[in-house]
């Protein structure tokens, strides 16, 4: 299988060009790299045109979209897989592209995304999430476990997901304008239509953030809306039990690691995550304002 390596980029720094060292050091070779950057300005100088498998796009901030940049840079691809990437995630080892493509020798398989190590600096709450959503583990996921696994089912997340191009051509790809949370909208669709979606634990990346219960809130009203705005993908699929689930076992974490302390953080980050996400299922009810201090994708509702 060929394969290439999508990374949209915003003020990336230092941090883009070591990235791409390592995915053109992994042990199964990607045929190019393909970056939209926004904001030419803002692109480290001298990157663009150093490396032979790299391709830049610039766009203007007012033409980025979540789910329309992502397309544009899938149809710039030949390749038979398109491993979408974030800039703020690393390999953790140059065995990253192999093991993504494995489950891809059942034809059934759709989509394929990697296990989220936690960074240096990551918080204790944030590690065992990390670990909670990215366990150690590979598993296939069908339509036979949407009972059981709710919207969980549709989790695949672009900060490292691999996507068969074939299909996602097929089925129109991800959403051209969307406020956030494309990959699980398409995914939505791989399962819908008879696809499966992998998650590989051998296959890692560094990649994990401290939000403060603020940032949970915003977050998780943009969550929310991406979900109302899309029924035929999410209406009727359960959502809001695994939530309840990772702050019970979180809380009995912090307990065992005799830090009963962090329970306030945990308790916090799940106020700001809930409230966000019940204020976003009603978010056509809300005047512009009060959305406008909710989301944290301004320029999407401009």
């Amino acid at each position: 299988m060929t394969v290439d390596v999508l990374i949209p980029s915003y003020r990336p720094g230092e941090q883009l060009e070591r990235l791409i060292q390592k995915i053109l050091g992994q042990s199964y070779p990607v045929e190019k790299i393909i970056v939209m950057n926004t904001e030419k300005e803002y692109f480290p100088k001298g990157l663009e045109g150093k490396y032979e498998r790299v391709e830049v796009h610039h766009l203007k901030k007012a033409e980025f979209d979540h789910g329309g940049t992502r397309d544009q840079g899938m149809l710039l691809s030949e390749a038979d897989v398109v491993v979408c990437m974030t800039q703020d995630a690393m390999p953790a080892d140059d065995r990253l592209i192999g093991e993504l493509l494995e489950p891809f020798l059942d034809e059934q398989v759709w989509a394929a995304y990697a296990r989220q190590l936690p960074a240096r600096g990551c918080s204790e709450v944030e590690r065992y999430t990390r670990s909670f959503n990215y366990p150690e583990e590979s598993c296939k996921k069908g339509q036979k476990d949407l009972k059981r696994l709710g919207i969980k089912t549709f989790f695949c997340s672009n900060v490292c997901a691999a996507w068969r191009r074939e299909p996602y051509l097929r089925l129109g790809g991800f959403v051209k304008r969307t406020i956030f949370n494309e990959d699980m909208i398409y995914a939505g669709k791989v399962i819908q239509q008879g696809g499966l979606i992998a998650y590989c634990a051998q296959a890692k990346v560094i990649h994990s953030h401290n939000y403060s219960a603020m940032q949970q809130f915003h977050r998780y009203f943009d969550l929310a809306v991406s979900q109302k705005m899309h029924p035929e993908i999410f209406e009727g699929v359960r959502s809001e039990s695994e939530g309840a689930k990772l702050v019970k076992k979180t809380i009995g974490h912090c307990i065992r690691i005799r830090k009963p302390w962090l329970i306030a953080s945990v308790v916090m980050q799940n106020v700001g995550k809930l409230s966000g996400y019940k204020m976003g299922q009603h978010y056509q009810k809300l005047p512009e304002k009060v959305i406008l201090w909710c989301t944290m994708n301004r320029a999407y509702w401009r």
